[in-house]
């Protein structure tokens, strides 16, 4: 027969494992949301040292640092009827644990069906080019989009980052025509606007040079300078384009035939 001295021995070890067994360390990022015979607690404990009694506690770790989820690749039609698929990275962490678990039954899974059906929905909503050249623009709208729809469950999307746009090869090669296309268009704008600064140049040389008949001879003597510092034996004789006008204009005068004179009555 047991003794009483021996039961109380055993209730204290008892006890004392009961205790040993309720003691919970949260780290400093995290947190435990206590169910106390089927109803939650207001206030998460944690971090640090923690008592959960069982059966009568029951507790859900839930982390507070930044996770991040990755939104499997959508095939998304854009507004101007482009085929391409799209994929994204979200970074999001948990603000309200007590939320997390009360108001969604897996916020995580929630978040990333949430995630695909909102990237799907708003770069429908775009042109092909928006989506190339303005991504960071998206990037904010889908970020304040999901992060009002996913407040209520205490969850808060800190950034959305669009990763990859998969074309098809078809529109690779349209898309490279075009760029082609648009550089070429630039070049002749530019070689145009030089020709037409050089023309403009040349008529404010030329007015300059029609005030100073001088300085056209100054240029001839400048020009064989030039010529001279290359050590090769071109010579060059300036020949004024007068010169050829008034040559010209005398052959004309006398190959022109002279007119008949009239007979005497």
């Amino acid at each position: 027969m047991i003794d009483f001295t021996s039961f109380t021995t055993i209730v204290i070890v008892i006890v004392v494992l009961y205790l040993l067994s309720s003691i919970k360390i949260l780290r400093e990022y995290e947190r435990g949301v206590i169910f106390r015979l089927g109803r939650v607690l207001n206030i998460p404990k944690g971090p640090g040292l923690i008592l959960v009694f069982a059966p009568i506690d029951r507790m859900v770790r839930v982390s507070l640092r930044i996770d991040t989820l990755e939104v499997p690749p959508q095939d998304v039609v854009t507004r101007d009827n482009v085929t391409v698929k799209v994929n994204a990275v979200i970074y999001f962490r948990v603000l309200e644990p007590r939320l997390a678990i009360v108001e969604v039954s897996n916020f995580m899974n929630a978040t990333s069906q949430l995630a695909q059906t909102t990237l799907r929905s708003v770069l429908g909503e775009v042109e092909l080019d928006e989506l190339l050249s303005q991504r960071e623009k998206l990037n904010v709208r889908l970020q304040s989009i999901l992060d009002q729809h996913t407040a209520p469950w205490g969850v808060k999307v800190t950034m959305v980052e669009v990763k990859q746009v998969d074309l098809a090869e078809q529109m690779i090669r349209a898309i490279a025509r075009q760029a082609e296309a648009e550089r070429e268009r630039r070049a002749k704008i530019i070689h145009a606007e030089g020709e037409y600064t050089a023309a403009t140049k040349l008529a404010m040389a030329a007015e300059v040079l029609q005030k100073q008949p001088a300085a056209i001879q100054l240029r001839y003597l400048e020009t064989l300078v030039e010529i001279g510092t290359e050590k090769n034996t071109t010579i060059v004789f300036p020949l004024p384009l007068d010169i050829l006008s008034s040559l010209d204009r005398a052959l004309n005068k006398f190959s022109a035939p002279e007119p008949s004179q009239p007979a005497n009555p």
